[in-house]
């Protein structure tokens, strides 16, 4: 159903392929893993599978990309997407509509289906994908987890053989994996041709007919899934993968303590349109140490972040530094937040320069910060063409570059491999021992537990 041949991919303005000299070749209903560290190519095979980077993509494409026997790079997308359903690691990316369900139906609408066959493909995709809470919904008013399921529901509605998802747990809490897990069997009980790239592999590694693994851009090894199982836990560290089991979050550590050294929250209230997010919020992040926040998709743990660092304005509560009453003003210029789409927060046209954006760091020490997070490589390269855990990572070294004393990251590891993340687990303890109130917003249990991170679960939604 899908081949490969002898594929080399060279993104525009590079001089390293991201994918070198790969063969391989996929069968009707096999659900195949990819899986590797960060940048090893995951990515660039589902764009070569669903189309995007041989119409558009601008880069040198080598070798033959097949479909159903067909030419990928000589099948105009709109037929593509008949085939191949795509659920990408950014689900606004391929967002069209305002509301859920609009945009649910994006793909039969314009495809000019009926309005019976639209109304039975929603309520199976409303079987399938669990979507039926979030219809009819401003899709802006949903949390990134959210976001994603309605993505798979999307790709879902439109009927096609084949599915490639690009890391899509990477914004999802527990139960939103399961569900995802949940999505995939039934998908392969009905014969579907499943592509999966993933650095969190508990939820789908038994799933798999066949695990590819890449290194470098390479196709190093096919596994078996049953053989991928076997691995020893050494082995698979130090190929740079996560856990292959679920890693439970730490239990809760809530206290609202006094107010004191670093941050202390005191009732407060948020509202989107008069609509309670969350109320009568109260905690403490002293300075010196993790405070990692947790709870489910849609909780409002990002708007959280974003009335901490004066980016949103509470309707009630108090927020103290050090102590004292801190205005919006601030916090703006005590905090600093990476974001969970980190696309909203890179400006600059180089890598380097993005390193040095708004901080007073010079070329030496923004090299440094980038070496440590392996991007030094990528130093006059566009941010924006840094594959997902990239950027996340140049997000990071924005933060700790930034000098600021509040730092808060929301959902650090969604695109990093282990032994990103234990790099990025051991950043943030040496933020936390230079004095700084390090917060840390994140439903990774793994992550959390490499770094000893105080934990408060507690955000209800209203």
């Amino acid at each position: 159903m899908i081949t490969f041949d002898h594929v080399t991919y060279t993104y525009e303005g590079q001089t390293v392929p991201s994918l070198r000299d790969c063969s391989f070749t996929v069968g009707p209903g096999e659900l195949i893993l990819f899986t590797g560290e960060s940048g090893c190519g995951k990515t660039t095979i589902i764009k070569l599978i669903n189309g995007l980077l041989q119409h558009g993509g601008g880069g040198t494409l080598e070798g033959t990309v097949t479909v159903n026997g067909r030419d990928v790079a000589g099948a105009p997308l709109w037929e593509l997407a008949q085939t191949v359903g795509s659920v990408f690691q950014n689900p606004k990316s391929q967002f069209f509509n305002l509301d859920t369900t609009g945009e649910v139906l994006f793909g039969l609408e314009s495809r000019g289906a009926s309005r019976e066959k639209m109304s039975q493909a929603l309520d199976s995709a409303v079987q399938i994908c669990g979507v039926g809470p979030l219809l009819d919904r401003n899709i802006f008013a949903l949390s990134g987890g959210e976001k994603q399921r309605i993505a798979c529901a999307s790709a879902y509605a439109m009927g096609p053989e084949v599915f490639v998802l690009d890391e899509p747990s990477s914004n999802l809490d527990g139960e939103g994996i399961r569900q995802l897990r949940e999505i995939l069997k039934q998908l392969k009980a009905a014969g579907k041709t499943i592509l999966v790239a993933e650095h969190r592999l508990w939820y789908a590694a038994d799933l798999a007919n066949r695990v590819f693994y890449l290194r470098e851009g390479r196709l190093e090894r096919v596994y078996s899934g049953a053989e991928f199982l076997l691995l020893p836990e050494e082995r698979r560290r130090a190929m740079g993968l996560r856990s292959l089991t679920e890693v439970p979050l730490p239990k809760s550590q809530f206290a609202p303590g006094k107010a004191g050294d670093g941050l202390s929250v005191r009732g407060l209230r948020a509202s989107y349109d008069r609509t309670a997010v969350w109320e009568q919020v109260s905690f403490t992040a002293p300075r010196g140490q993790i405070t990692a926040i947790t709870g489910h998709n849609g909780a409002g743990k990002t708007t959280l972040a974003r009335c901490l660092c004066g980016l949103m304005k509470e309707k009630d509560g108090a927020i103290l530094w050090d102590g004292k009453p801190a205005s919006r003003k601030d916090r703006k210029r005590l905090g600093f937040l990476i974001m969970q789409d980190v696309n909203l927060q890179l400006f600059a046209d180089s890598v380097l320069a993005e390193a040095q954006l708004g901080n007073d760091a010079n070329e030496m020490k923004a090299m440094a910060a980038l070496e440590r997070m392996d991007l030094a490589q990528y130093a006059q390269a566009h941010p924006l063409a840094l594959s997902g855990g990239q950027k996340q990572r140049l997000a990071i070294v924005d933060g700790c570059l930034s000098g600021k004393e509040l730092v808060i990251f929301d959902e650090p590891t969604s695109g990093l491999d282990y032994a990103h993340m234990q790099e990025v687990s051991r950043l943030l303890q040496e933020l936390a021992e230079q004095g700084l109130c390090v917060l840390v917003i994140t439903h990774d249990g793994e992550f959390l537990q490499e770094n000893g991170a105080r934990v408060i679960s507690w955000l209800p939604a209203n």
